[in-house]
């Protein structure tokens, strides 16, 4: 069988597909990886075929100046907290139409989308795994016959506030039916032969990586998968200071590598936190970018400019982060307690839902998060044993996921089953 991952070029984006990648390609299955020339380093990095396609995207020029706009619209608390089923069609609408504009069509450029059907169409995959944004992937696979599902990193907090929308636009007028990404998708499709299905949203089917306390519950046939650490081609080494046990409770303060590559958020005010974690009586590790200007610091914090989480995790008992999928993930897996300073997108929803759960903290913007706020929550964390016991509940929900190497046969019954031409002679 031949299978095709795509993702747009980020690697926070890519890295939860890898461990599927080589349960496919061990399987016996050939995989290729494909998404703009910038990812190119870390496909190969991590052991897979890359195809790269199309010119580099610019999401990131383009967020710049819509982000006061962007940004603006989805602080909208349903909307961060999953309640989409309170959420009116303006707002909806308006939500289709900003992404589309700004993100989704920017990180599928018509280079790209152009080049990889180019691909597809000449080395026909029988599968193809998007990235739930990577529509250019759905593309792919809607024009070549190939069966195709979205693999998420996340809950599906984007599928699901537009599953909503599809709702209430069913009750208009014909006429009244604006959906941006619809007409895009129409566009784009027809410039290929195609015409639009509601499977170049939704895939054919969903893989999702959430355990099932977090994970959303949507309409659309579904395949859970374990979520497996994976942290980027970045070396992964085992220091010699981690070979230890900490003398004290170990706290990891990290603000995720997405912030270091692109021009969104990680952590504020890092030397502040460090300071004020450091006040208490643990260990602090903290992944600050090399050459970031800290002040000089306690003697109880370790700085490092990165290290696995699947290394640092396992002997830490508390770990404070940005909110990001990886992160989060990565300490649900290994039943670490989070205090979650999340700001945007799902990464509030998953503190939020985490802090609900009873495996964490979430620090809303504002003054619960000036020095005092952090040190205080960080305190209760590691003093009430109750988190420690709601993080080992998740990560049993975690746990309870089949493998990527279990997934496999699954995926090549829906495959079959999928499939609009003669499988590949690799099949």
């Amino acid at each position: 069988m031949r299978v095709l991952l795509t993702a747009f070029a980020m690697d926070a984006h890519f890295n939860g597909m890898v461990p599927l990648a080589w349960a496919l390609r061990t399987a016996g299955h050939e995989v290729r990886v494909a998404s703009q020339p910038a990812l190119t380093g870390s496909v190969t990095g991590a052991g897979l075929t890359a195809v790269p396609v199309g010119e580099d995207h610019r999401v990131e020029q383009v967020m710049a100046a819509a982000a006061p706009g962007v940004f603006a619209l989805h602080q909208n608390a349903d909307y961060l907290e999953g309640r989409t089923e309170l959420l009116d069609r303006a707002f909806l609408e308006a939500s289709t139409t900003m992404l589309t504009a700004t993100f989704y069509s920017q990180i599928n450029n018509d280079s790209m989308i152009d080049d990889l059907v180019g691909f597809a169409r000449r080395w026909r995959p029988d599968l193809v795994i998007w990235e739930p944004f990577t529509f250019a992937g759905a593309i792919a696979a809607h024009v070549t016959g190939a069966a195709h599902a979205r693999l998420l990193w996340g809950p599906d907090l984007f599928l699901k506030a537009y599953e909503r929308f599809q709702e209430l636009l069913a009750i208009e007028p014909e006429e009244r039916r604006d959906d941006g990404l619809r007409e895009w998708l129409t566009w784009t499709l027809a410039r290929h032969g195609c015409a639009f299905s509601p499977e170049v949203v939704t895939g054919q089917w969903t893989i999702d990586q959430m355990p099932a306390g977090v994970r959303f519950e949507l309409d659309q046939p579904l395949v859970p998968m374990r979520h497996i650490p994976y942290n980027g081609p970045l070396p992964a080494v085992v220091p010699p200071w981690s070979r230890t046990p900490p003398e004290r409770p170990r706290v990891c303060v990290t603000q995720g590598m997405t912030a270091r590559t692109t021009g969104f958020s990680g952590l504020d005010a890092v030397a502040e936190l460090l300071e004020a974690v450091a006040e208490l009586e643990v260990e602090v590790l903290a992944t600050v970018a090399e050459g970031e200007r800290l002040r000089p610091l306690p003697g109880n914090v370790r700085v490092v400019d990165s290290v696995p989480m699947h290394v640092a995790l396992p002997d830490c008992a508390a770990v404070l982060h940005h909110g990001g999928a990886g992160t989060w993930s990565s300490a649900v897996f290994y039943g670490v307690p989070q205090l979650n300073l999340a700001w945007q997108w799902d990464d509030v929803y998953r503190g939020r839902r985490l802090e609900k759960l009873g495996a964490g903290i979430y620090l809303p913007p504002g003054p619960a998060r000036e020095a005092a706020g952090v040190r205080d929550s960080l305190a209760h964390l590691l003093s009430e044993s109750s988190f420690r016991e709601g993080a080992a509940r998740i990560r049993e929900e975690m746990l309870d996921c089949p493998t990527p190497n279990e997934v496999v046969p699954t995926l090549e019954d829906l495959t079959a089953a999928h499939h609009r031409a003669p499988l590949s002679p690799s099949g």
